[in-house]
């Protein structure tokens, strides 16, 4: 079999920044590969999520998403990635869409910038227990924070961890192995660390990293679920209100910069989105 595969960086207008995502476009009326197939095609082609998308018509699809070690019900930067291809190849119109996804039937709008919407947003938990709290952070080599640290979910499950600062932030070497274990414990994909901006020249709202090494992925340069979860957790705590907008800076240190961009609306919904930059296209024969 022939598949058309495209190697797309999301949450950029650059090449070699972003977060680099695989996109398999299958035909109209194409079925799915199998599972097995897809999970080898997502191991070959390495990045952290490869997207398989099937057209229903020009303004519905059906989307999985394939990490190189599982199947993930939604993946953030693989969508923006997904639907920057079907803009370029023509497939997409302008407008709403909506995307048929694990997590729910989902929104993407395509125009200047890529936004999709998100699955509702909640906080699943807190981590508030004292050794549970002081183990995370020993394990993420940060200093307990004054601020809360919780479970949040937006389609996937991340720990939303505060650090004081940027420098702190920079400064996270996590112990993957063990994070993997506390990660798989928590039942969450990993843990989204960020420190507020209070520089009044850093246009953006927050500075961020992001380390899921339970699905392989040590760090992400874009994560569009847990950015979106960091929104919800900021409307939470009342540090931004409804209806608003941020922009979160992410992959600074793997040297992969991104701009997410996050729309809060006045019901508690979430868009999340970004520029795309196709950088590659060819055939998988399998």
């Amino acid at each position: 079999m022939k598949y058309r595969y495209y190697i797309v960086d999301a949450f950029t207008d650059q090449p070699f920044g972003g977060n680099p995502a695989g996109v398999v476009l299958l035909g109209k009326g194409e079925s799915f590969p199998s599972e097995e197939l897809m999970q080898h095609i997502a191991a070959e082609l390495r990045y952290s999520e490869t997207a398989f998308v099937q057209p229903q018509s020009a303004t519905e699809y059906t989307t999985r998403y394939f990490t190189p070690l599982s199947e993930v019900d939604l993946c953030g930067h693989a969508t923006i990635a997904t639907f920057g291809v079907l803009r370029h190849e023509g497939v997409s119109s302008d407008g709403n869409c909506l995307n048929h996804t694990l997590a729910g039937d989902l929104t993407v709008t395509v125009g200047e910038k890529l936004m999709m919407q998100m699955a509702k947003p909640k906080q699943i938990a807190s981590i508030d227990q004292p050794d549970e709290l002081e183990r995370l952070c020993h394990i993420m080599t940060a200093r307990i924070p004054s601020t809360p640290v919780a479970i949040v979910t937006a389609g996937l499950p991340d720990i939303i961890l505060p650090v004081d600062g940027l420098k702190e932030l920079n400064a996270l070497h996590p112990d993957m192995e063990t994070l993997a274990d506390f990660s798989r414990e928590k039942k969450v994909v990993g843990v989204h660390a960020f420190a507020l901006t209070h520089d009044p020249a850093d246009s953006s709202s927050a500075h961020v990293r992001n380390f899921a090494p339970l699905y392989g992925v040590n760090e992400e340069s874009a994560t569009g679920t847990a950015n979106a979860a960091l929104l919800h957790y900021l409307h939470l705590n009342g540090i931004v209100s409804a209806p608003s907008e941020c922009s979160f800076v992410q992959g600074e240190a793997m040297r992969r910069p991104s701009i997410v961009s996050a729309k809060l609306g006045s019901d508690g919904g979430i868009f999340v989105g970004g520029q795309c930059r196709i950088l590659a296209k060819g055939d998988l024969l399998v």
